[in-house]
């Protein structure tokens, strides 16, 4: 039997190539996504066994959903890839809280809630893997993406204390810190106007996905997601003030007239 391996944020970007990577390799998938598009995972990976689950993980009914779904399998979870997520740009002033309290409970309590189911079952197994999707803007204050930040730099800490945790149950926590993709992440968020608005700079996400599941797969505890530049990015944010590097950030995510 293939192994089993739970996507969330599969319906596109990053997470659909995640998903794509991860049944090359022989794993059988259970990816979730909020939309119709996590349908078609299953005409699009042929070489495996697709279980598509569409929920609102922004909703606690939603993450009980998608655990229902894996439990009903009756089989081992060798992989977690816990990356949905999205972004809100505007400036704090303009920006509808509403939008911003559902964006907190998907990037971070959607994450934690399935994150304790992930690792009190593959603890019990006394193996697993789990890929943790961050951004590299955890290392930076994100003006014009106020909250998306900070939820970002949530999970990389979050990461990085439960790998230390779950090392004496076998089971590998790894952080992925994707640089900007192109994908259609900024447009959702409404960024069309900004310098992260235009894809053509951009990683292309399957050498992001690729890269974080090598790095599960390694036992890494973090990986910088892209090319190059974007790892050099990454170390200059670990590095320079924060006055700096909101300044920098500023740049590329405040909305143009």
């Amino acid at each position: 039997m293939r192994q089993l391996a739970l996507v969330t944020g599969a319906s596109a970007g990053i997470g659909r190539s995640i998903a794509a990577d991860l049944a090359s390799r022989g794993y059988d998938i259970v990816g979730v996504g909020s939309s119709a598009k996590v349908e078609d995972l299953a005409s699009e990976l042929t070489q495996t066994v697709v279980h598509p689950v569409r929920a609102d993980l922004s909703t606690r009914e939603g993450v009980d959903q998608v655990w229902r779904e894996v439990e009903a399998l009756d089989r081992p979870l060798e992989v977690a890839a816990l990356n949905a997520g999205r972004s809100l740009g505007g400036g704090f002033l303009d920006t509808d809280i509403e939008e911003e309290l559902v964006m907190i409970a998907l990037n971070i309590t959607s994450q934690v809630l399935l994150a304790k189911h992930v690792t009190r079952r593959m603890s019990e197994q006394g193996h697993g893997g789990i890929l943790i999707t961050s951004s590299l803007s955890a290392l930076t204050p994100t003006p014009y993406e106020s909250i998306y930040g900070p939820t970002r730099a949530f999970m990389l800490s979050f990461a990085e204390g439960l790998r230390e945790e779950m090392k004496e149950h076998g089971v590998t926590v790894t952080a992925l810190l994707p640089g900007a993709t192109a994908t259609d992440f900024h447009h959702s968020a409404g960024m069309d106007n900004t310098v992260f608005g235009n894809n053509d700079w951009k990683n292309d996400p399957g050498l992001v996905a690729r890269q974080g599941v090598d790095a599960l797969m390694a036992g890494k505890d973090h990986v910088v997601g892209g090319d190059a530049k974007t790892r050099r990015s990454a170390l200059l944010n670990r590095v320079l003030p924060d006055s700096v590097k909101a300044r920098r950030f500023a740049k590329s995510s405040r909305p143009t007239p």
